[in-house]
Formats: structure tokens, sequence, C-alpha cells
């Protein structure tokens, strides 16, 4: 089983930005190879050990957020562990987490909340990424916001969630940059 060290290093290390952010099934498919028995190991409420030190605590945020979202792409299961992540972002940044790391580490720390679909989480991210200045992130963390003010939620998920969408979301995700 991988420890901590081994999801940061192949995250930070072995993966290029491109990778985190955009749909690549052979990249989906490393992680399902390399991190399938540890991220289900994670979901069950595994790995509770490394939530006891910064480095395991990124790394289980990068499991549970991130790979979640590429091991299960349209499927429910892609935000099933989005709960956790933000309570265990909450716990990382009480502790200090990301008062000494770099913008990557901070990034992978705040991300939950621009995952979620509740607003006051949404409020907390924009606040985070302007704290970090970095222009890219505030402009991503906007655009994430103004769709949960607009909507209530992200449109872009409802078919995997079963959920209905209205005219004006289904309006909405035929405009670029409806979806992430």
């Amino acid at each position: 089983m991988a420890a901590p060290e081994d999801v940061l290093a192949f995250w930070f290390g072995e993966c290029t930005p491109q990778q985190w952010f955009e749909k690549n099934d052979a990249f989906d498919a490393t992680l399902r190879e390399r991190f399938g028995a540890l991220h289900s190991e994670a979901a069950a409420g595994g790995l509770a050990d490394w939530e006891t030190s910064a480095d395991g605590r990124l790394a289980l945020l990068l499991v549970l957020d991130q790979m979640s979202r590429n091991l299960y792409r349209g499927d429910p299961r892609a935000f099933a562990q989005d709960a956790r992540a933000r309570d265990l972002a909450r716990r990382a940044i009480a502790a200090g987490d990301h008062v000494f790391g770099s913008r990557d580490r901070c990034l992978f720390l705040y991300l939950p909340f621009e995952h979620s679909e509740d607003l006051a989480d949404q409020l907390m991210c924009d606040a985070l990424f302007r704290a970090l200045g970095d222009a890219e992130l505030i402009d991503y963390g906007v655009r994430h916001r103004v769709i949960i003010e607009r909507f209530g939620r992200f449109p872009h998920r409802n078919a995997a969630l079963g959920r209905t969408s209205t005219a004006e979301e289904l309006e909405f995700l035929t405009q670029p940059n409806s979806s992430f």
C-alpha cells in the first residue's frame, strides 16, 4: 500500500499541472492502477493515521478530492468524498499546513472548497485564493463561485448525480467554460 510520500512524489513530481486538471483516459488508468486500492481504503474511512501530519493530510486530500474525480468521471462516486475532504482541509488549515506551503500545495489544500456546492465554502475559497495573490487561481475561484451563486449547484454534475437540470441550466451548459 502506498504511503503519503508516494502520493506526494507522484502528484508533484511525476505529474504535470496539465494532467491534474484535464480529462485524460491514460492518466486516469494510471491512477487506477497505482492508487485505486488506496482510494478504496480511504473512501471506506481508512488512512486516519495520515491525518496526523501535514504531508499525510495533503496526500489524503489528493486521494479523496482529486483522485476521486479522475477515478470516477461521470459517476456519483466522483463527489462522494467531498465532505470528508472539506473537513480534512479545514483541519489542515487550522493546523497551519498552508502557512509555509508552496503555491501548489496550498492550491490542493483549498480546492475542496472550490469543489463545494455551498456558497460559504466558495467564499472561503475565494478568500484563500486571494491571499495567495495568484490571478489565475482567483479567476478560477470566481468562475466557480459565480455558478454557485447563480444555480446553487454545479449544473455539469446533474447527470452524474441523477439530478434534473432546469431549462436555464441546460442553456448554461451549452456555453463555453460551463463545466470544470
